[in-house]
């Protein structure tokens, strides 16, 4: 169990009893991409996630691996080619988690793509992100657009193109990410907070003081490097660089919002890219019976960990949906759930929130601290062989040495030992086939595979261990949760490990007093935290569900 809840003890003592190479401020993707490639290098290497991981960024957004179209529209040619490229990476590393889609980019009079610049665009998106020939764009007249998506049929749609994107699980990435690292001999926990840094003679930092949210204990990391990878909380971390200079460099926070909708109230054929009535660009993609809607792009003023979705937000996507297609008519009540986040993006004077590039930029403090902001979820490894690149460069100068170089393109994630997209459809229904003699049904059996890859025989095993009294499927997926994914609350479960709150939220309706009962038996919560759990839980389904208006 090298990633489990149930370690924390002795994870936290390692990391007091030892000095790091490199330790990581933050559990998001960025941070995750940073600790695997570091590991993977030979580097000695802890993180710490003072919420649990992927809980910001991470896993609110739109997910999609994508190339980034619309970057087109602003310049952007190079970020382009080096997305598209990573988009292929990241597929082929975890099969299990990324999917491709097809994508439906309709054009009408005046919007923002006409077929001219849609034919173009998505040729020069083909060159630049080195497109497989069987998933290159196509150009679609109006009647093969009304045939492939017939709500479009009163739009006034003009032609389409199409062109393939992949579907991911933004916070499963992250997590299969963490477990990878930590098979690479990485140390890592969650709800652990870094407080302040500690410096040497120099005024340099050599460490970190740290608390466990949980347990309240503090211990004192050691480590030769330090990388800020917070995320939204970048700054708040540079902050507590108490003798570093201050400097210009500071982000600018945007919030994005997504809704679901069932797909008996909008039943798309297709994910859809379109105009909205603004101009901006809106995702409506299917999903598991689902149809996720986002997401808006406005500034954000709060706290990253208070952001919620508010009445404005909704009635603006649905505003967007209608729009488009107008014989759908939705109201706020057929929202089944949403999700808002903050995307760190880095200042630039003058622009909208849309308008900021998505560019990362590492920067460093005269104290030595590393920081990395910006980027996207699908350039995350990227992004950390720039971070780890230079990480090597301050630790060979320090003395520490040799080390490898950066294999993470070719690294296969945890659960994505199951072959090619083909092989891994022949895993899945062999595991379904398997799965009556273990208790389970053939479609828990295959959704079980497609969702845990190669790790679906761990869930398997904790299936046959349950009692008659539980359910199996669920007994399977919170014992591998807190066993080997470090999951602490429900909300960690029925959010980051299963998605459910957001796509399957009657599932959490339905399983949440046995989930929380099972979680208890485990940790052996006393009732008052089992009942604040019960509270949390609680809260997160309500806001989700029907959210109250707020003031930002």
């Amino acid at each position: 169990m090298i990633f489990s809840s149930l370690s924390r003890e002795h994870i936290l003592h390692e990391l007091a009893s030892r000095e790091y190479e490199l330790l990581i401020i933050g559990g998001g993707i960025t941070g995750a991409g940073i600790a695997l490639d570091a590991a993977t290098r030979g580097i000695q290497t802890a993180l710490v996630e003072m919420n649990d991981f992927a809980s910001g960024t991470s896993s609110r957004s739109t997910k999609l691996i994508h190339g980034g179209l619309r970057y087109l529209k602003q310049g952007e040619i190079k970020e382009v080619a080096e997305l598209g490229r990573e988009r292929a990476i990241v597929y082929k590393n975890a099969v299990h988690i990324t999917t491709p889609i097809r994508m439906l980019l309709p054009f009408k009079k005046a919007g923002t793509f006409g077929k001219w610049t849609t034919g173009i665009g998505l040729t020069l998106y083909d060159v630049l992100a080195g497109v497989k020939r069987e998933e290159k764009k196509k150009m679609l007249s109006p009647a093969e657009a009304m045939a492939r998506e017939p709500l479009l049929k009163e739009a006034g749609v003009l032609g389409a193109g199409e062109y393939v994107e992949y579907l991911t699980d933004d916070a499963r990435l992250t997590i299969e990410v963490l477990k990878t690292a930590a098979q690479k001999g990485a140390d890592i926990i969650n709800y652990v907070k870094a407080e302040s840094f500690i410096y040497n003679q120099e005024n340099k930092i050599m460490g970190v003081r740290v608390k466990d949210v949980l347990s309240r204990q503090s211990v004192d990391i050691r480590a030769k490097i330090i990388v800020n990878a917070a995320g939204p909380w970048v700054d708040v971390v540079r902050s507590a660089d108490e003798r570093a200079n201050t400097d210009n460099k500071h982000l600018k926070l945007s919030k994005g919002v997504h809704i679901v909708i069932d797909n008996s109230k909008l039943p798309l054929q297709n994910a859809i890219y379109f105009d909205a009535p603004d101009g901006r660009l809106i995702f409506a993609i299917p999903r598991a019976g689902k149809t996720y809607i986002g997401t808006t792009d406005t500034f954000y003023k709060g706290d990253p960990a208070k952001i919620k979705v508010n009445k404005e937000d909704r009635e603006y996507l649905l505003e967007c949906i209608t729009n488009f297609f107008p014989k759908i008519h939705l109201t706020l009540e057929d929202i089944e759930s949403s999700w808002a986040g903050v995307r760190p993006l880095i200042y630039e004077e003058g622009k909208t929130a849309s308008e900021i590039s998505r560019k990362d930029e590492i920067w460093e403090s005269h104290t030595g601290l590393i920081t990395i902001a910006g980027g996207k979820l699908t350039g995350y490894r990227k992004m950390a062989k720039r971070a780890v690149s230079l990480v090597v460069k301050r630790l060979l100068s320090k003395g520490s040495g040799p080390f490898a170089t950066c294999t993470t393109k070719n690294c296969i994630l945890s659960g994505g030992e199951v072959g090619d997209a083909e092989q891994f459809d022949e895993w899945i229904h062999f595991h379904a086939k398997k799965a009556p003699s273990l208790g389970l049904t053939e479609k828990e059996g295959s959704y079980l595979a497609a969702k845990y890859g190669s790790n679906a025989g761990i869930l398997f095993n904790y299936a046959l261990e349950a009692g008659f009294s539980v359910n199996r499927l669920l007994y399977a997926e919170l014992m591998y949760a807190v066993n080997d994914e470090m999951a602490v609350s429900p909300v960690d479960f029925f959010i980051r490990r299963t998605g459910d709150l957001y796509f399957n939220i009657q599932r959490v309706k339905r399983c949440k007093v046995e989930a929380v009962q099972v979680m208890s038996d485990v940790f052996k919560w006393p009732l008052e935290q089992k009942r604040a759990y019960e509270q949390e839980l609680e809260k997160y389904m309500s806001d989700a569900a029907a959210p109250e208006p707020e003031k930002e």
